[in-house]
């Protein structure tokens, strides 16, 4: 079963539920794959100079190398894209999928 653990129940004045409370990470977990959503950590990076796409790639924890296999190009192929502030579209909608995010969320 996939139900949170740690639920808090808040009534309303009439006594019955009006609200939940559920852990952070359990709320970002669940809403991951929604277009558009952007976890701190890669708006973070992004902010200390990262391109989006290599913000993304360091907060999934993957190497260049492993996205440039993933693309089937070579290591310096795939640092040169990461590296461009601008990505072409088709660029753009191959490394996201590689990292497993929408096109959307690398184009910001």
């Amino acid at each position: 079963m996939n139900a949170p653990t740690n639920v808090q129940v808040i009534n309303g004045p009439d006594g019955k539920p009006a609200f939940v409370v559920i852990p952070y990470g359990e709320y970002v977990a669940s809403h991951a794959n929604e277009i558009g959503l952007v976890p701190h950590d890669v708006v973070t990076r992004t902010v200390d100079g990262a391109t989006p796409a290599r913000a993304w790639r360091e907060h999934l924890g993957l190497t260049q190398a492993e996205v440039a296999r993933r693309l089937g190009i070579s290591q310096s192929a795939y640092a040169q894209q990461e590296s461009s502030d601008k990505l072409r579209k088709a660029s753009r909608g191959k490394i996201a999928a590689a990292l497993g995010v929408a096109a959307e969320q690398l184009d910001f």
